[in-house]
């Protein structure tokens, strides 16, 4: 792993960056000082003059004049800057993901996973680009088609959080370029530097490209005000927000209100139920990943255990004897597998969390905050196991922080029951090897969730398919799949080829 120091020389970016750029164009900020802090120890990467809402006006003005001339670029030449952005991701991938680990604080192998789906959503757009298709239907007039078109829609605002600084930006940039669109960014104040390494590559691309505006990505580096003055934005007819339910809903009531578009990826309280068939070895590995990887700062962790009351006790057993040796310290050294919580927040949270899991009977393994043979100044705690009697009260709740609570099944559909029983519903899955429960999980009567894995932990996605979830999920679609949809407007258009003009319906209007 590279230096941070070394890192940002090469990817051409200071030790005072600019909050506003417009391709590779930086103004400085009109709002207060912004320090980038890294998880790891506390330390100041950055200090720079961050964006406000008097900033805005800029970025969407250059993203209105750049729509106009992308729009009309064809699809193919628009996926060739696409193709070119994931190169440079190829080329400078260390580089990034150092980026990553020192600011969000993962663990190398995750910050290297993290540059690869971006590389893979660009190499998955690159193909789209040339496959953006629409439907032709038999008409009921003779000698007249009936078809649709998709077009682009315009500029798309991404709001974006801090545990995947770099790939929910490339899931929607990948796919609005080729789509048509410009992309302003407002990432997470938490992950400034990732979020301008990324439009530091875009603006290596664009010098080589002198045709495409530098317009189609921009990035404002700001707070709350930054995000709701995209929202009320009507240049922005798409507002992508990826964060909290509550942070969804105002993004929602605010886009709702001048009748405009959001994609929205918010909370997730995932589940997966282990029957009396699983394979142990195998359900084991897929908990301890998918409950402790990120130090549980996934929208994907595993957050409840539905273990069958005939394995549950097992189940802790092996779980326990595994978190107490799990290697947690510096992301950057190898062999480490937990590095920090994001900030003091989030360590708050998970303490107050686990005192009313004990208040409501539950029975807390670990969870305690390390002190030594860590880094100092950053917050590291050992992931915690809670048994619990029951899915109401805190088990409702999504806390950003590795906590799994336990709860025993008697029957499937108790199991069912209890999975669904919560208000988020973004990732799911079941360890089974019984074809019935598995056809059962997955059916339309099985998890109310949009992602369903069998023998497979909830955490991670492959780029190929959709992305998202329902219920207090949000309803989103990004990534894989149709999801480019999303950043496209339909046109249905009738071509009368015949020298008649008949109605639809049979209905006659003689002049």
């Amino acid at each position: 792993m590279t230096s941070l120091t070394y890192a940002l020389e090469r990817l051409g970016i200071g030790s005072q960056p600019n909050a506003v750029w417009i391709g590779g164009s930086g103004a400085v900020g009109s709002g207060d000082e912004l320090r980038s802090r890294s998880p790891i120890d506390g330390s100041v990467l950055a200090t720079f003059a961050s964006a406000t809402s008097a900033d805005v006006p800029a970025v969407l003005t250059a993203s209105i004049e750049a729509f106009r001339t992308w729009r009309t670029v064809p699809g193919p030449q628009r996926g060739e800057f696409v193709r070119r952005v994931g190169n440079r991701f190829r080329e400078f991938k260390d580089d990034l993901a150092s980026v990553i680990s020192w600011e969000a604080g993962k663990i190398t192998q995750e910050a290297l996973g993290e540059v690869q789906e971006v590389i893979d959503i660009c190499d998955f757009a690159v193909g789209l680009s040339r496959q953006l298709h629409g439907l032709t239907i038999t008409s009921e007039r003779p000698q007249h088609r009936l078809s649709e078109q998709w077009h682009p829609l315009g500029p798309v605002g991404v709001i974006t959080a801090f545990n995947f600084p770099m790939a929910v930006w490339a899931w929607n940039a990948a796919l609005a370029w080729v789509c048509g669109d410009p992309v302003v960014w407002k990432p997470s104040e938490k992950t400034p530097l990732c979020a301008i390494a990324c439009q530091a590559i875009v603006a290596g691309v664009l010098k080589e490209m002198p045709n495409v505006p530098p317009g189609v990505s921009t990035l404002i580096v700001g707070g709350r005000d930054v995000g709701e003055s995209l929202s009320v934005a009507p240049e922005l007819p798409l507002i992508s927000a990826t964060g909290s339910t509550a942070m969804g809903r105002a993004v929602a009531e605010s886009v709702a209100t001048r009748l405009g578009r959001s994609l929205l990826e918010l909370g997730g309280n995932n589940g997966m139920i282990v029957a009396p068939s699983a394979d142990l070895d195998l359900t084991i590995r897929a908990i301890v990943f998918s409950a402790v990887g990120t130090c549980g700062q996934r929208c994907t962790t595993l957050r409840r255990l539905i273990v069958h009351e005939s394995l549950a006790d097992d189940v802790v057993k092996r779980l326990r004897s595994i978190y107490d040796r799990l290697p947690i310290g510096n992301p950057l050294e190898q062999g480490t597998l937990i590095g920090p919580l994001i900030d003091e927040q989030a360590s708050s949270a998970m303490h107050l969390a686990l005192i009313r899991a004990k208040v409501e009977g539950g029975r807390v393994h670990g969870g305690e905050r390390l002190q030594e043979g860590v880094p100092s100044g950053g917050v590291y705690v050992r992931p915690a196991l809670v048994e619990i009697p029951t899915g109401d009260g805190i088990v409702q709740q999504e806390t950003f922080a590795p906590i799994l609570y336990v709860l025993r099944y008697k029957t499937f559909e108790e199991a069912i029951a209890i999975h669904n029983d919560v208000p988020q519903g973004l990732a799911s899955s079941i360890m089974t090897s019984d074809m019935r429960e598995a056809e059962r999980f997955c059916a339309a009567a099985g998890s109310d969730c949009g992602i369903v894995n069998v023998n497979v932990g909830p955490s991670g996605a492959e780029i190929g398919g959709a992305f998202g979830g329902e219920k207090a999920t949000g309803g989103g679609r990004e990534s894989g799949s149709d999801s480019w949809k999303a950043y496209m407007r339909r046109a249905t258009n009738t071509i009368n080829y015949s020298t008649e003009l008949p109605l639809a319906q049979g209905i006659r209007f003689d002049i």
